[in-house]
């Protein structure tokens, strides 16, 4: 009996419609074996040698976009999947697709949650980016959900795959001594907030990209956060007319004693040489780890193009002797590891518990969203007081009894006003 894997792609926009759309292509057109020793699941590439993958549907907001990506796939595959838009175009796969077996999630920050909560009502698996969501409460309701129904949700948190960030996690981690204190910078190109996303508005670009960073710290260490500050500036977007952070920046202090800043930005001039600017260090007791994501170690130049840098580690095209070619790279291998965790369910009879440990789960996703939730409160209170010239005074505490924002700026209502807690769950 052929056993096939039914995908629908929820949005496919600069992300969606590249990475996980060209993966997608690769697993239709070869299966999923070829990929699974680059992640450490080689264990099941016979086992699941046989599995069929195919993606039925492709939905977007716009009927444009969804035809596009379509005939995009079509192109590539021979596959024609069916083309859904609309508002809430998930609705009307779910309703042609009852058996889908994987949803992934692909649209902007803020839409996350119903869309996901939707697979996993109808009993399908989601593969998501990330942020898992912007809010701790929706976290929560999705982890009840997926727990309930025994589904996977993948987070793609595509940097614990970066071969240099494994070389950390499980080699040089461990001898640097105690963790310190460390920083990571992910500055995005001016583009993405006023061309690219038309919801910059919604989000921000700790929101956006930061959920990488503080994700990989956390996996480095599996160390929770205890407190943190935040601030963030409104000066180059307004100019667009476009009322959203230029840059962000973020201190989490962790429950091993470290102490990182975040830095993100999204306005990074279109005549940089790379894609993003990024990096990341980490100081201990014994070492330190200092990493380049930005500037790999190519650089060329020539008349017309500037001098460029590329991260040939992200996603790369490898020649195949037919001509094709093959899509490999660590943004794919985090969407790898969910699909093989949804096919040993599937297949191999195996428990959701049995195989939580092979990819970013939503109990992981749901450290960064407490850290990106209270971020966004504590950054806009800080703003308006630095605007107010009371300084940058708000931080916020995490622990057992949930979170508390810390705003001294409140003490005229009493001093019980100045501890507000804003979620009542251990985190």
């Amino acid at each position: 009996m052929q056993r096939t894997m039914k995908i629908a792609l929820i949005g496919a926009g600069m992300f969606g419609g590249d990475v996980h759309a060209r993966a997608f292509a690769d697993l239709q057109r070869m299966g999923i074996s070829g990929n699974l020793g680059r992640v450490g699941l080689d264990r099941w590439a016979r086992e699941l040698a046989d599995v069929q993958f195919d993606l039925v549907a492709v939905a977007t907001r716009s009927r444009a976009s969804a035809e596009r990506a379509r005939e995009n796939f079509r192109a590539s595959t021979g596959r024609t999947p069916g083309a859904y838009w609309g508002e809430k175009p998930w609705e009307d796969v779910l309703r042609d697709v009852p058996d889908l077996d994987v949803m992934a999630v692909v649209t902007p920050d803020h839409l996350h949650t119903e869309v996901t909560l939707a697979a996993l009502r109808n009993g399908t698996h989601v593969v998501m980016e990330k942020p898992m969501c912007l809010s701790i409460e929706e976290a929560d309701e999705i982890i009840e959900l997926a727990d309930a129904k025994g589904l996977v949700v993948c987070v793609d948190m595509h940097k614990r795959y970066d071969p240099d960030h494994l070389r950390v996690q499980h080699d040089l981690s461990t001898r640097i001594g105690e963790p310190l204190y460390g920083q990571a910078v992910l500055e995005e190109p001016l583009e993405v907030s006023t061309s690219t996303f038309k919801w910059a508005e919604q989000s921000d670009p700790f929101s956006y990209v930061g959920p990488h960073w503080t994700d990989l710290i956390y996996n480095y260490f599996r160390s929770k956060p205890v407190a943190l500050s935040a601030v963030g500036q409104k000066k180059r977007l307004v100019r667009e007319g476009i009322d959203a952070y230029d840059a962000v920046q973020v201190r989490v202090e962790f429950d091993n004693g470290m102490s990182v800043y975040f830095h993100n930005n999204w306005i990074t001039p279109d005549d940089f040489e790379g894609p993003v600017n990024q990096g990341h260090e980490i100081v201990g007791t014994d070492g330190k780890v200092e990493s380049d994501q930005q500037y790999r170690g190519l650089r060329f130049w020539y008349n017309g193009g500037g001098s460029r840098t590329v991260n040939n580690h992200m996603t790369r095209d490898v020649r195949r002797p037919d001509g094709s070619e093959a899509y490999i790279g660590y943004g794919v291998d985090s969407i790898t590891v969910g699909l093989v965790a949804a096919c040993r369910i599937k297949f191999l009879g195996e428990t959701r518990e049995d195989v939580d440990g092979i990819y970013p789960t939503a109990a992981d996703g749901r450290i960064t969203v407490a850290i990106v939730d209270a971020a966004r409160r504590v950054r806009d209170l800080n703003f308006r007081y630095l605007q107010e010239g009371k300084g940058t005074p708000v931080t916020a505490r995490f622990g057992e009894d949930g979170i508390t924002i810390i705003d001294p700026c409140r003490i005229d209502e009493g001093p019980e006003a100045v501890f507000q807690r804003i979620y009542e769950k251990p985190i």
